[in-house]
């Protein structure tokens, strides 16, 4: 089965370190080498965001994320896991998990 993981935390205000990424880097590494990480990347700034809704036939832009939150989506991963018990464990042990948030979501196939 395909998950979205959507990694979510507080934004530093800047471009993290090397040293910072690492963890991450290790996590994606271990992962894609388990075959469990298809895909995945580092999102930038919520401030950079551009939200489209359609009323009424019209597009309306508004700068930013969707939603005002203290916690932004900072990245995401498509994952391929057995189950939803797998896609738990690899969330896991993603390092922001210990600092912020991992939402997993099961991808419909419809």
């Amino acid at each position: 089965m395909r998950y979205l993981m959507l990694v979510c935390g507080v934004e530093p205000g800047r471009e993290p370190s090397d040293e910072e990424m690492a963890p991450a880097r290790a996590w994606t590494a271990e992962m894609t080498a388990r075959g469990v990480r298809r895909s995945g990347d580092q999102l930038g700034p919520a401030g950079s965001a551009t939200t489209v809704r359609v009323r009424d036939g019209q597009v309306l832009l508004s700068d930013g994320p969707f939603a005002e939150t203290y916690e932004q989506i900072l990245g995401y991963d498509l994952l391929e896991c057995a189950n939803l018990d797998e896609a738990i464990e690899v969330a896991s042990r993603h390092p922001t998990a210990r600092w912020g948030s991992v939402e997993v979501r099961p991808v419909w196939t419809g």
